[in-house]
């Protein structure tokens, strides 16, 4: 586990990666990855789904078993990240799949390709989840505590399970239980921003419920580490030691915007509206801690939520 060795925030690159993989390259953590990680003068192979159209693109197919680029060997790590969006639309029983065989199936089917490497990578960096808990009230969740129940909660511990394979090679895995990103350009904020220019923006339901978050600086940091330490092994979570409950993060989103938040979204309505995915995601509670994390003396850049949302949020016009 994580336990034993202090982290620093920049890390000492002569004895990091020097070339690492990354799936889901093109999303929001995935572009500010691959700009941080070039900018420490690593080599980075985006791994793509159609047909390679530039030299640091690598093809892999995460619907069907597919054989590994031969690029792929002795690389230092591979940085799991694609999968499809869990807010993106209602949980229909279609979109449920989809959900699925984007996390669970691609995973095992990258796990399945990197295991039959001469050389697999070192690491094996996968996103994950705080979905993992479930609705968990005010209880404090470290790694150790249990799984949750739900849709999401199955889904988040069959993504994690699925790159078991890899336990028979030399790579070290790790799985990034990730709250919600905080960060400008994308992620939550950006999904926010415009209910909140409109003066619509209030807390879902009761408001009671925890949300836990991390800033995308402190993500793109962790998921570096992980690649690096040897002591990084199995779940972590990847959020900052301040969750908040919805109430306050309401609160404090619409001061970082300078607008007010005074129309709360009843709890019936989010369920009417969004199904499922209102109880299991808008209205569930997450009180996690990142124990790991802490224990190793990781330096969070944006330990609170104030500092976070002040470089997450531009001034409105």
């Amino acid at each position: 586990m994580v336990r034993g060795m202090p982290l620093q925030h920049h890390s000492e690159e002569a004895s990091g990666p020097r070339r690492i993989a990354v799936t889901g390259s093109s999303g929001f953590v995935g572009c500010a990855l691959v700009a941080e990680a070039r900018s420490r003068g690593m080599e980075v192979l985006r791994m793509v789904r159609r047909p390679p159209t530039e030299g640091d693109e690598v093809q892999w197919d995460p619907e069907r078993p597919f054989q590994a680029d031969p690029r792929l060997e002795g690389i230092d790590a591979v940085i799991h990240l694609a999968g499809a969006g869990v807010a993106e639309a209602r949980w229909t029983r279609r979109r449920r799949q989809i959900l699925r065989t984007s996390r669970v199936d691609a995973t095992g089917f990258m796990a399945e390709a990197l295991q039959s490497l001469k050389e697999p990578p070192t690491a094996f960096v996968q996103a994950s989840a705080i979905g993992f808990y479930g609705d968990r009230g005010d209880e404090v969740l470290t790694e150790q505590a249990s799984g949750g129940a739900g849709f999401l909660a199955d889904l988040v511990r069959d993504w994690e399970d699925a790159s078991g394979s890899l336990a028979e090679t030399t790579t070290r895995t790790v799985q990034l239980r990730i709250g919600m990103v905080i960060g400008r350009g994308g992620g939550a904020v950006a999904q926010m921003r415009p209910i909140f220019r409109l003066g619509l923006g209030g807390r879902l339901g009761s408001g009671s419920q925890w949300i836990s978050w991390i800033a995308l600086a402190d993500l793109i940091e962790v998921l570096l580490q992980a690649c690096r330490n040897p002591t990084f092994n199995g779940p972590i979570n990847a959020a900052s030691p301040a969750p908040l409950t919805n109430t306050e993060f309401t609160h404090e989103l619409a001061r970082a915007l300078h607008r007010p938040a005074l129309l709360p979204v009843p709890a019936p309505l989010l369920r009417l509206t969004l199904g499922r995915m209102a109880g299991e995601l808008l209205l569930a509670s997450q009180r996690c801690d990142p124990l790991l994390l802490r224990e190793a003396g990781y330096q969070f850049r944006y330990p609170c939520i104030q500092s976070a949302l002040s470089a997450a949020c531009p001034p409105l016009a």
